[in-house]
């Protein structure tokens, strides 16, 4: 029955607009639902820190992250201070990892080394080793192998040095991750080879648009205001983009976000992670 005073074409009309009421508020609805089963969700994050590189504030660092890196001997550290860091990451329940670098503590392992490939690798295993045999004897396994410095940088863009890092760590290939830059040549060939990797990103270093990170020289290769550090999580984790020292906008994939514990107010800034992280429904695994 056609209501009086409305016309077929008006009725249509009506009909149409309270058909796209009724849609609009079921997709708010159904939005509504989305966004809360998110906040109820939240994303959980790996958080690491490169420790027992003898900046000495691992007891106030470790039970704030998941994971660490400590340094075996190639940059920085020896069995003394692997032990000590091995004993606070075993108290605080902390993932552990190695932290190998070319061999070289004058330089902090910063510095591209030309070195013979045999040598490097035996020096690696040898770092790798040391950590080994000390969490051996506190009864805690290695968790995953990160390169330290200029070995990770390079590894990044170099396939046959990432090929020769692979090499130097195989005996592990079963039981650990390796941390890795997104898109990198060592990712792609750990993949090939059958490693486990997690994607690492720094959440206190700028990115270049090919996503390797300004150099340590440069004036804004550190971020150390901790608003300007969580706005830059945010953004990976929540929107898996990164925006670079230019400006541009560049996606990128996270699995484990990094602090450099030599940062200037590294510790400060992890203490305000920890606090405003939740607030944005992102939570440290631990």
């Amino acid at each position: 029955m056609v209501k009086r005073g409305l016309t077929r074409d008006g009725l249509l009309g009506l009909f149409l607009v309270k058909t796209r009421c009724f849609l609009t508020k079921s997709l708010k609805v159904n939005e509504y639902f989305r966004n809360l089963n998110f906040k109820m969700k939240g994303n959980y994050i790996d958080l690491n820190c490169d420790v027992g590189e003898g900046i000495g504030n691992e007891k106030l660092l470790l039970p704030l992250l998941s994971s660490c890196n400590i340094a075996c001997g190639g940059h920085a550290g020896d069995r003394r201070t692997m032990s000590h860091v091995v004993q606070l990451a075993k108290a605080n329940k902390v993932l552990m990892g190695a932290h190998p670098s070319y061999p070289d503590k004058v330089n902090f392992g910063r510095f591209s080394m030309e070195i013979d490939s045999k040598e490097l690798i035996t020096s690696i295993r040898e770092q790798v080793k040391n950590l080994v045999e000390v969490m051996r004897k506190e009864g805690v396994k290695l968790h995953h192998i990160k390169p330290h410095g200029a070995l990770y940088n390079d590894i990044a863009k170099n396939t046959s040095l990432a090929l020769c890092f692979l090499e130097s760590i195989e005996e592990y290939r079963k039981d650990i991750c390796i941390y890795v830059p997104y898109a990198s040549e060592i990712a792609k060939e750990a993949l090939r080879e059958d490693y486990k990797i997690q994607y690492e990103v720094f959440a206190d270093r700028n990115y270049q648009a090919n996503l390797s990170l300004v150099p340590r020289k440069e004036s804004k290769a550190l971020i150390i205001d901790k608003r300007q550090v969580l706005k830059h999580v945010i953004e990976m984790v929540n929107y898996n983009r990164v925006k670079t020292v230019s400006g541009e906008v560049v996606s990128i994939l996270g699995d484990t976000f990094c602090i450099h514990g030599d940062t200037p107010l590294a510790l400060e800034i992890v203490l305000y992670l920890t606090q405003e992280l939740p607030n944005h429904n992102i939570f440290i695994k631990k």
